[in-house]
């Protein structure tokens, strides 16, 4: 007999209707044969009203008891769910996350997973039960409550669905499916068919709030199908699987992360070892950081800009407070009203126009780029917040996403196209071996044989970022690499680029143009440099990968020239002098460091 986990968040069982809604749901499933499981978050707005209190009682609760309070909210939907299918006819037992064996770390308010025993819940799926799983929820080896960080009943979900070897995963939610972007913020935001799971990892990183970035991370690392459907409807929904809807449209969505802040760590000393302490001060605060942005030193200094949450501003400025002495860096400054707006697509790798297409829509709705940042599927600005919404539409319009691609694939063509199923006893024996939430590396790269331009002076207004990117693209020049940050001097901003080394001379011909048309101080290129790659699932949420990557190149005396980081990857460009030795030395790391944590 299949079984099936259903996930019903917080406006799915926001009162007796909707609770009693999506127990019908639940029965409904169990009578088409279906061994059910559901998880379930707090009844709507109670997680606000727990901080709330908390926030009432003490300036600074200690983060063990706010676990405590918050835990509550989901043992009360769990036992009025189980209560109404009890009323309507059917079994069903309610379990906080302790009960379903689901053990974490003692990392309270963002706990992760290492194991799940899943005997009680057979046992009473075997008596007939329909089980009610509390979300959101486990304990440490000392029995304290733990939680998994707001959006973790998602994570429980994939997990349980996981272990368990269920032949879906169904979140059900107050929208169905996921849009192209979010459609409170954008009515013509297009519903996908199907989505894949790096696509989808790199919007909910980003703020889409249909789906929590740990609950994706699980669900590609043991490969689990999530059915995001609505909990008011029966629409077919959005299925995120390993595949994408479509193999020729650059960008599947974009997405708007409203309350970030810049931090920027001013004339640090371009010597190896300084990225090091700099983040190794915010990785034992377990803060996530996500766009950095390393400008290429001079007169021996450089600058080092990253964002962090708003809600996180505060924390990391602390912890670079203590270390700024021992780093010698000059300064920190910081702005808290910015945005950061993002596309995202799996087949934008393959296109040369993409960034330069981004830029130019934000530089004709005026807004102006503070940073960016790329990957091999994102790429990321940061502008201002009053500026954000408008950034958002203008990209979403600018590769057409409230349509439908004229090659996407439904998941029913999709899964013809595989002709086969996973083995789901290898895959469950593969489970219980595994420390769950565990990083997981898919490969270490070195890439040879690069190039760097740094332009200098770049103007701080829109449209300078499209007119480059347009220069070089029609150039047919094939950027890898872009950072942007703040240059330092006179309030303008540096942008540095990485080309094949076989595209220097033309490159440096390119940007002497560019810096002659906009008045920009100076270029600067390097040759004879390489990118170093660490790919894998959860790299951005174990903070700690960035600090492996930085001490095992400084312990070999390679300084890092550019950073750049995306939710499935790590990159930095250094000197070729030594990359192998590096790529050796980080291969070998990484392998202690995952022995370590399991």
């Amino acid at each position: 007999m299949s079984l099936i986990v259903q996930k019903f968040g917080g406006t799915s069982v926001a009162d007796v209707e909707k609770i009693r809604a999506a127990a019908r749901k639940a029965i409904r499933a169990q009578k088409q044969g279906h061994r059910v499981v559901m998880v379930v978050s707090a009844m709507g707005k109670n997680t606000d009203l727990l901080l709330k209190l908390a926030g009432d009682v003490s300036q600074s609760p200690p983060a063990r008891e706010m676990d405590m309070l918050l835990s509550t909210g989901e043992q009360v939907s769990v036992a009025l769910v189980a209560m109404a299918i009890d009323d309507l006819g059917s079994k069903a037992v309610s379990l906080t996350g302790g009960q379903i064996g689901m053990k974490t770390d003692d990392s309270f308010s963002k706990a992760r997973i290492q194991s799940i025993s899943t005997e009680r819940i057979e046992r009473l799926l075997d008596d007939g039960n329909i089980v009610v799983a509390a979300g959101f929820q486990g304990i440490d080896d000392d029995l304290n409550i733990t939680t998994l960080g707001r959006g973790g009943s998602d994570t429980t979900a994939v997990a349980l669905a996981s272990v368990l070897g269920a032949s879906a995963c169904e979140i059900y939610t107050d929208v169905d499916g996921v849009y192209t972007t979010d459609p409170r913020l954008l009515p013509e935001a297009r519903r996908v068919d199907v989505i894949s799971y790096d696509e989808m990892l790199e919007l909910a990183s980003l703020g889409a709030g249909v789906m929590h970035n740990r609950s994706i991370e699980f669900a590609k690392k043991f490969n689990v199908p999530i059915h995001v459907r609505s909990s008011f409807s029966d629409a077919e929904g959005t299925m995120i699987v390993a595949e994408t809807e479509s193999k020729t449209a650059p960008v599947c969505g974009a997405a708007m992360t409203p309350n970030e802040a810049r931090v920027t760590v001013l004339g640090v000393p371009d010597v190896p070892g300084k990225s090091l302490q700099v983040f190794s001060a915010i990785a034992e605060k377990k803060i996530a950081v996500d766009m950095v942005v390393q400008n290429v030193g001079r007169k021996g200094r450089a600058d080092i800009s990253f964002t962090v949450r708003q809600d996180d501003l505060k924390l990391t400025l602390a912890a670079l407070d203590k270390v700024l002495p021992a780093i010698g860096a000059d300064a920190v400054t910081f702005d808290d009203q910015v945005s950061k707006v993002s596309v995202v697509g799996v087949n934008m790798a393959d296109q040369t126009n993409v960034a330069s297409t981004m830029f130019r829509a934000l530089a004709d709705a005026n807004v102006n780029i503070q940073m960016i940042t790329t990957s091999e599927i994102k790429i990321s600005t940061l502008v201002p917040r009053a500026e954000a919404g408008a950034a958002l539409r203008a990209v979403h319009e600018v590769f057409r996403l409230h349509e439908k691609p004229a090659d996407a694939k439904s998941w029913d063509q999709i899964r013809a196209e595989r002709g086969e199923t996973a083995d789901l006893d290898t895959l469950v024996s593969r489970l219980q071996d595994d420390a769950l939430e565990a990083l997981t590396l898919t490969g270490i790269s070195l890439t040879k044989h690069q190039a760097r331009v740094t332009l200098y002076g770049v103007p701080d207004e829109p449209g300078i970022a499209a007119d480059m990117f347009e220069t070089i693209g029609q150039a047919k020049i094939f950027v890898d690499m872009i950072v942007q940050g703040y240059d330092g001097e006179d309030g303008s901003t540096s942008v540095s680029f990485t080309v094949d080394e076989s595209d220097l001379k033309q490159s440096l011909e390119v940007a002497v143009a560019i810096r002659e048309k906009h008045g920009m101080r100076d270029i600067q290129d390097g040759s004879d440099i390489a990118k170093i790659t660490v790919s894998g699932i959860g790299l951005r949420s174990h903070t700690h990968v960035a600090t492996v990557l930085f001490k095992q190149l400084a312990d070999l005396g390679i300084n890092i020239e550019m950073i750049g980081t995306s939710e499935l990857q790590v990159n930095a460009v250094i000197s070729a002098t030594n990359s192998d030795k590096a790529l050796e030395r980080l291969s070998a790391a990484f392998a202690a460091s995952l022995e370590a944590g399991r």
